[in-house]
């Protein structure tokens, strides 16, 4: 199939990047639901091509003549918003409609004169978008589309609050479209409450990682986490590699290490401001620092074409995460390799991720860091009750001594 076989304007297919000759199979599926007016679930992997499946046929369904906001796409992150933005710009720009980005980080000020111009597509973080809402700078009166990318991630407690607001001031008769790499099943009915009537597209098996990466994963000790990344680092003549880290502490101090080992390194999290992200980001782009250490919260922002390895210096807690960060790698169809550093203490959360992918993910080794760390065991711990009835003997022991004193 080509692009022209899915009823888009010349001017939008004449926008479309040259290296871009067939849709992928979640854009074939979605964009003639949405351009048919359907409210929309869609499930395709981390770099299936997500963003112009809902981007190309939202921009054809807006109309440039009216100076009002038409349609609204909802992302979790700065970096998130800066990247599909990027990605539609293109066409925007052919058909005359105005794109506005909405995220924090940046000044308001800034914000207030593109809205001024009556632009008809925002790109927004929920936070942004609510207060700009709030200070009755904006208006979603007209709202026609709706676009919850990573959707996931938006319908989880950190952001619902700010989503039901925001539901609450736009139309009510609207095209719904919710979008993501994974949906766990208990947001899944939370989902499917947002739409009327929906097509559902399932364009790659439920929660699954590209068939064109290569995993390890590598039991070391906890303390052996770093030094055996270093190792890594310094064994292959990687070009690039994103290595990801659940606390944001631990990024900058991981940073520092791998730099004192001499490794061009830079961190990225959410309690840096926008311009040392953006910094740091296109360092790594730009091929200045060859590691970006990485928070979870970053993964939904960062695309980097042709990325060849991603290392898990410790495994998400939440599993739909773990095929988020691997999805960072092997996307368009390109191959990847993903390593996960992991040690006995993360033998829950391997199990639950093995559960979600349906993968086995044996457990290599790595020759110069022995494991010595032992499985987390309850033997030898002594039974509650034993417990309770030990303090109780030791109370009265006490009490003796203390009357025997009188």
């Amino acid at each position: 199939m080509t692009f022209e076989q899915l009823d888009l304007s010349p001017a939008l297919l004449a926008a479309l990047p040259t290296a871009l000759q067939h849709p992928t199979q979640v854009q074939q599926l979605a964009i003639p639901a949405v351009l048919a007016g359907r409210d929309l679930l869609a499930l395709a992997r981390t770099g299936s091509g997500k963003t112009l499946a809902f981007g190309l046929p939202l921009l054809a369904r807006l109309d440039p003549a009216q100076p009002s906001v038409q349609g609204v796409v909802l992302v979790p992150t700065r970096e998130l918003a800066a990247q599909v933005s990027a990605a539609l710009q293109g066409g925007a720009d052919a058909l005359g409609v105005q794109l506005v980005t909405l995220c924090g980080g940046v000044a308001q000020e800034q914000q207030q004169i593109a809205l001024a111009q009556g632009p008809q597509l925002l790109v927004a973080t929920p936070g942004r978008l609510r207060d700009l809402l709030s200070q009755q700078i904006v208006t979603l009166e007209v709202l026609r589309m709706l676009v919850l990318d990573e959707a996931d991630r938006l319908l989880e407690m950190g952001f619902w609050p700010d989503i039901q607001t925001l539901l609450g001031l736009m139309p009510k008769e609207r095209q719904t479209l919710l979008f993501s790499a994974t949906l766990p099943g208990e947001l899944e009915s939370l989902a499917t409450g947002l739409l009327n009537e929906p097509v559902r597209v399932d364009a790659d098996p439920r929660n699954s990682v590209a068939d064109h990466i290569e995993e390890h994963l590598y039991l070391v000790n906890k303390s052996s986490k770093v030094p055996a990344l270093i190792a890594l680092l310094k064994a292959h003549p990687w070009p690039q590699v994103l290595v990801f880290i659940s606390a944001r502490d631990d990024a900058d101090s991981v940073a520092r290490k791998l730099a004192k080992a001499g490794i061009a390194v830079a961190a990225l999290h959410g309690e840096k401001d926008q311009g040392a992200r953006e910094q740091a980001l296109g360092d790594f782009k730009g091929g200045k620092v060859r590691v970006l250490v990485a928070t979870d919260l970053m993964a939904r922002g960062i695309h980097i074409e042709a990325l060849p390895v991603v290392i898990n210096l410790d495994l998400p807690a939440n599993a739909p995460v773990y095929v988020h960060r691997l999805g960072r790698t092997a996307r368009a169809g390109r191959s990847g390799l993903a390593l996960s550093l992991t040690c006995h203490g993360e033998a829950e959360t391997l199990a639950a991720i093995r559960s979600l992918t349906g993968r086995p993910l044996p457990l290599e080794t790595l020759a110069d860091f022995p494991v010595t760390d032992q499985p987390a065991s309850g033997a030898g711990k002594r039974p509650p009750r034993d417990k309770q009835a030990n303090r109780r003997t030791q109370a009265k022991r006490s009490i003796k001594q203390f009357k025997g004193r009188g």
